[in-house]
């Protein structure tokens, strides 16, 4: 059974750091790609970003672009989601997702993932 298992939110002030894990677990078969996002009370699930496991290609949104930077370390199965100068728009449920089988052009749309983490809370206020 597949397990995504993310860590690391917390709550901290604009202009601070956090650092997200997600762990994983549990696959049969290789999946392709890990994706970070997240979800605001009364807003849709947006993407952030996005690893490939077997090149390290990468894809951000623009609104965390050059904020955040997403890693993996194959030997552990774990990827992480490193959120620097956090802003008060920031805020939400972070999740992680596996997809078997990433399509570049659909790397941020939640549709296309296969398995989903129960999520990690992230805080920012004064």
């Amino acid at each position: 059974q597949v397990q995504l298992v993310e860590s690391g939110g917390g709550s901290v002030q604009p202009g601070e750091s956090l650092r997200l894990s997600c762990a994983g677990s549990g696959f049969r078969s290789e999946y392709d790609a890990i994706g970070w996002f997240r979800q605001a009370p009364g807003k849709e699930r947006e993407g952030s970003a996005c690893i490939r496991k077997r090149d390290g290609t990468t894809y951000y949104a623009d609104s965390v672009k050059g904020r955040f930077t997403i890693s993996k370390d194959n030997a552990k199965d774990t990827v992480y989601l490193q959120l620097n100068s956090l802003k008060p728009e920031d805020p939400a449920l972070y999740y992680c997702a596996a997809s078997l089988l990433l399509h570049p052009i659909r790397a941020l749309i939640s549709n296309d993932y296969d398995y989903w983490g129960q999520g990690t809370q992230v805080t920012v206020s004064l």
